[in-house]
């Protein structure tokens, strides 16, 4: 058979991945799925810049109507809900860098073959995933080291996550060969220059990955400041969104008089929930290159 009789029989989507009908099922499902997520996020974003009687009378629902920002202006003028932004900020910061110097320094050395008893080790850190003393023994010890009605009430005691700590170990594991190691250890490297100048450069999508699931898992928390805070100055943003949800309704943040500007309890628990949402979804774009790919070598492999 000539060169060109092969080339007439050569399909002209050789080589192109069939696409079959179960393809077209999947991405529906994840079109609804991401649906789901996104409608209600346009939604609020819509009733936070719509007038007030569009919203009262239930127009708005994707776009929004008679624009209005004095939901906005009453946030921005008010003393209590910029303070929290800033505080909750500050304290989310810091939640993450605590907590990933802990992952860090418990993933590292359990990672490692040559320690001797990790089983165990890792073992212990599993155990606290699965069983809990509870919430008013966790109470009672807070209160006896002194941490109710402080910032790190909120920081300390979810700072490590072993669950986190066993997605860093198996990233470790998967990642970085024993070759590494054993060249290190024959330059004179120790386990900190190890740790710094080896393991956690290679390490970036893992570090990216949990530094997201901890700062969000944080800004988005607030069940324990309901229990472990009483000071208003100490309450988290998420913590007032929740309030405001609660008393649908009602104001339930109380606006100061330099902040009051006429506009609907429903307006502005919209322009609370926007406030609350849009600066944690500006730290996505940053860690967005490394997020499933430290998500699915440090989960699947290992």
């Amino acid at each position: 058979m000539t060169d060109a009789a092969k080339e007439k029989k050569i399909s002209p989507f050789h080589g192109v991945r069939r696409v079959r009908i179960s393809d077209f099922v999947i991405a529906l499902i994840i079109l609804l799925l991401s649906l789901t997520c996104v409608i209600p996020f346009v939604h609020i974003a819509a009733k936070s810049v719509s007038s007030n009687t569009a919203v009262m009378s239930k127009q708005v629902y994707l776009l929004p109507k008679g624009i209005n920002i004095d939901a906005y202006t009453s946030i921005f003028r008010d003393g209590q809900l910029t303070h929290s932004m800033i505080y909750t900020i500050w304290m989310t910061l810091l939640f993450t860098a605590i907590g990933m110097v802990i992952t860090i320094l418990a993933a590292y050395p359990l990672a490692r073959r040559e320690l001797k008893g990790r089983a165990v080790f890792a073992f212990i850190l599993m155990f606290t995933m699965y069983f809990s003393a509870g919430l008013i023994p966790e109470y009672l010890l807070y209160k006896d080291l002194r941490l109710l009605n402080t910032m790190w009430v909120l920081v300390l005691p979810l700072s490590f996550s072993p669950y986190n700590m066993l997605i860093m170990r198996s990233f470790f594991r998967a990642t970085i060969p024993d070759t590494l190691y054993e060249a290190a250890a024959l330059d004179g490297a120790g386990h900190f220059r190890v740790l710094t100048q080896i393991v956690l450069p290679l390490s970036k999508p893992i570090l990216a990955t949990l530094s997201l699931f901890y700062a969000v898992g944080r800004w988005n928390a607030y069940a324990d400041a309901k229990y472990y805070i009483t000071t208003k100055a100490l309450q988290p943003l998420q913590y007032l969104l929740s309030n405001m949800v609660l008393n649908s309704g009602q104001d339930a943040v109380s606006l100061s008089e330099a902040a009051a500007v006429e506009t609907t309890p429903e307006v502005l628990q919209a322009a609370v929930v926007m406030f609350a949402t849009i600066p944690i979804m500006l730290v996505y774009p940053f860690v967005q290159k490394y997020f499933v790919q430290g998500t699915m070598i440090g989960a699947v492999k290992g």
